[in-house]
């Protein structure tokens, strides 16, 4: 990765584009220091800090999304998490809605005006998330002015901090490299990261009751991180490939055709989305009392502990470890979900057909539906169980040893894929250059 960095460097276009993304990336970190006119951040921190302790990890993932800008309700608090929302609505409804599934198809046409509509989704519901926090804020007295103005103002700024955000990362898309939001998302959850292993240090390491014990304490944290990375890297670059073989066919007096080729079916199809769905459902009903203020207590207050990540895995409280069952539950079940919406096996043994494709051993039709969709359901099971274990590791350690922080594994399953994403950008772009220099010379 670094001899490829290096080799960019020596391309003037591709050193262009990794300086554009470079300074807008210390654009999305200047904003995230500028605090939202109008709110207090010292009250708004510990109100906070009671949000996680009471909700699970769900507004901890927030803030690390959008790069601690939450915590000291910047500019940027909301940062990219209406866009992401709005996309995946989006592609949601895209399924659902026959209209929005023709855009789709018709080609980049279709695609602007789909990623239009997805625009103005994110700026309303920016506005909504502004309103709502705005409101909530102004009623608990965190505004230096408790009124209409005062809410006002926050939803402004919220609102157009997060579309700046929307541009920026649209931006990086056009004229940088990688994803753009992606890569915004990344430098958000990779700032956090220093002070996460900070935390670490003060609570194993430098607290530790001798040096043997932080020793110890810093090989089996380093193990590990090390570990979960190496499983997300290969959850994320794995793969099934499906051999087709296109038929031979005469056009015109020349023979076409004939080359085999394969479908690659990723291991992870679904990607981090089950994880974020999972963890939205999860912690929803905890935010909503909270907001509300007031807390149940009986069987009702069991039950929202028991949907609490900060309580599983506690050997005090061993019975508040069935909401992590229900959590691995729906972890599989959205990897199934979100893989039957986006990807379609009819579509492509039709599309294989029209085309003279077929699977060696496998009849046109009906039969490779079926073969394909029996591929696809082990995949998703074995995707899908990498990563409950990939979630499952931060939840133990923070269970059993108090070890809370933001990079868990949802965090590196972001990072690790983002990364190699944009390396695999990289080096197209060194590839191209290559083959005009040589079609030039």
């Amino acid at each position: 990765m670094l001899t490829t960095l290096k080799n960019a460097f020596k391309i003037k276009d591709v050193r262009s584009r990794i300086l554009f993304t470079f300074l807008m990336l210390i654009v999305v970190r200047l904003g995230a220091a500028i605090p939202t006119p109008g709110v207090n951040s010292e009250v708004f921190a510990a109100w906070f800090a009671n949000q996680t302790a009471n909700t699970g990890g769900a507004l901890d993932f927030f803030n690390a999304m959008t790069g601690g800008s939450f915590t000291q309700m910047s500019v940027f608090a909301l940062s990219i998490t209406p866009y992401i929302t709005s996309s995946i609505i989006m592609q949601l409804l895209t399924i659902a809605i026959p209209k929005l599934e023709e855009m789709q198809r018709d080609g980049e046409d279709g695609r602007k005006k789909i990623r239009e509509v997805t625009r103005y989704v994110t700026i309303a519901l920016a506005v909504i998330e502004g309103l709502a926090m705005g409101i909530t804020f102004a009623r608990s007295g965190y505004l230096t002015h408790n009124n209409a103005f005062g809410v006002i103002i926050v939803v402004f700024t919220l609102t157009a901090g997060s579309s700046l955000i929307m541009w920026i990362g649209e931006q990086i898309t056009e004229k940088g490299v990688g994803n753009g939001i992606s890569v915004v998302l990344l430098v958000n959850i990779v700032s956090r990261i220093p002070s996460d292993f900070r935390n670490l240090y003060d609570q194993f390491i430098a607290g530790a009751s001798n040096i043997v014990t932080g020793v110890l304490a810093a090989v089996i944290i380093i193990a590990v991180i090390v570990f979960t990375i190496v499983l997300v890297v290969y959850l994320q670059g794995g793969e099934r490939r499906i051999p087709v073989q296109y038929s031979k066919k005469v056009v015109g007096r020349r023979m076409m055709g004939g080359q085999s080729t394969n479908i690659p079916l990723k291991v992870n199809t679904a990607g981090v989305i089950p994880i974020i769905f999972a963890s939205s459902i999860m912690s929803l009903p905890g935010i909503i009392v909270n907001f509300i203020g007031k807390n149940p207590g009986g069987i009702w207050g069991h039950i929202l502990s028991g949907l609490n990540s900060n309580n599983w895995c506690v050997p005090a409280t061993p019975w508040y470890s069935i909401g992590l069952i229900v959590y691995i539950v729906m972890v599989i079940f959205f990897a199934y979900f979100y893989t039957a919406i986006t990807f379609n096996p009819m579509e492509i043994a039709d599309n294989m057909k029209k085309q003279g494709g077929f699977i060696p051993g496998i009849r046109p039709g009906k039969p490779t539906v079926d073969y394909l969709t029996k591929i696809l359901n082990n995949i998703i099971f074995i995707g899908a169980c990498g990563l409950v274990i990939v979630a499952f590791i931060p939840i133990l350690f923070n269970g059993v040893f108090g070890a809370n922080v933001s990079f868990g594994g949802t965090s590196l399953i972001i990072i690790v894929g983002v990364v190699l994403e944009t390396m695999k950008q990289i080096e197209s772009m060194m590839l191209v250059r290559h083959y005009r220099g040589f079609l030039n010379d």
